[in-house]
């Protein structure tokens, strides 16, 4: 069974829950639009969250044959996948005299969309960099597969041949990057549904956006700002901390970085949760009980899976900055 937030949300009889609901999908659009199949069975043993499926690698094609002659035989190619979803989220603590005297500026509400928001950045960071090996340069490791090991490797990783580094080459370069552009939506299996990038590499495709009339604005029912680039959204991602530093989700290494374009749906790139809707869960004190210190959680237990290698595709090293 298939489900987006906006449909979890309505089985929820809690509108605390459902407030909470809307916060993860204020915080992402990748969350907000992402159909989520929600078959996860933990099964006996409850320690494992892992979802199968078979992935197309090569689609089938045809041909034609001549007269008493036979068509050459050609499969299409699958693959039986497996990954898994993670229980990503957190906990915080407010004093119950803090919440009594925050008046306005509500501090348990306050704690609770600081923690959705992080919690979305981390299932950004994860969408692109996360790994299930236990080690990899540049990967977050022991979570599931993020779209830059997905696609590393195939067809559908093409290479920039442009430099967008200042506003004279976005002014002499931009056709060649829009014809570069054409060619990488192209790779897709369909439409893409969003692009995936950093605030730097969205500040240059809006540019060129602009540059060649292909750049639109509008608001969605949260009254976000939603940008496109030919009809398509554009995403940044966001940044995350490492524990030391904030770091883009998608990163820029030697002034050069990477556009994702994902086409969402149970037959492309889709999240992965448990079965019903408990794919966003809250938990918040009550604030009449005993105890000085109160303490909430939120938690999104979700992963991703690509079932055709042709529903996705990265345009990766871009040149936007001097190295």
């Amino acid at each position: 069974m298939a489900i987006t937030l906006a449909e979890a949300k309505v089985g929820m009889a809690d509108k605390v829950d459902q407030q909470v609901v809307d916060m993860f999908r204020r915080s992402s659009l990748l969350l907000d639009q992402m159909v989520f199949d929600n078959a996860i069975s933990p099964g006996t043993g409850g320690s494992t969250l892992t979802y199968g499926y078979i992935q197309l690698k090569t689609p089938a094609t045809a041909s034609v044959r001549t007269i008493n002659g036979e068509y050459t035989p050609g499969e299409a190619k699958r693959e039986k996948k497996t990954t898994n979803a993670i229980i990503m989220g957190g906990s915080f603590q407010i004093d119950r005299v803090l919440q009594n005297t925050s008046g306005a500026a509500d501090e348990l509400a306050f704690q609770a969309e600081q923690k959705i928001k992080a919690t979305a950045n981390y299932f950004h960071n994860l969408t692109i960099n996360g790994t299930s090996e236990g080690a990899g340069e540049g990967f977050v490791p022991n979570t599931f597969d993020g779209l830059k090991k997905l696609l590393t490797g195939t067809a559908n990783e093409i290479t920039s041949q442009v430099s967008l580094k200042t506003s004279a080459e976005l002014d002499s370069n931009y056709n060649a990057f829009l014809d570069e552009m054409d060619s990488f939506l192209s790779c897709l299996d369909g439409s893409a549904s969003l692009l995936l990038m950093n605030r730097a590499m969205l500040v240059k495709l809006r540019s060129i956006a602009r540059r060649a009339g292909y750049y639109e604005r509008t608001r969605d029912d949260f009254g976000r700002v939603v940008e496109t680039y030919a009809g398509i959204p554009m995403v940044d991602m966001g940044s995350y901390y490492n524990g030391s530093s904030t770091q883009d989700v998608v990163a820029t290494t030697g002034g050069k970085t990477a556009i994702y374009a994902v086409s969402l749906g149970l037959d492309g790139f889709h999240g992965i949760s448990p079965v019903g809707d408990g794919v966003i869960s809250s938990y918040m004190p009550d604030l009449t009980a005993p105890g000085a210190v109160k303490t909430g959680e939120v938690e999104l237990v979700a992963g991703v899976a690509l079932k055709n290698t042709l529903k996705a595709a990265v345009l990766k090293d871009i040149a936007i900055a001097a190295e």
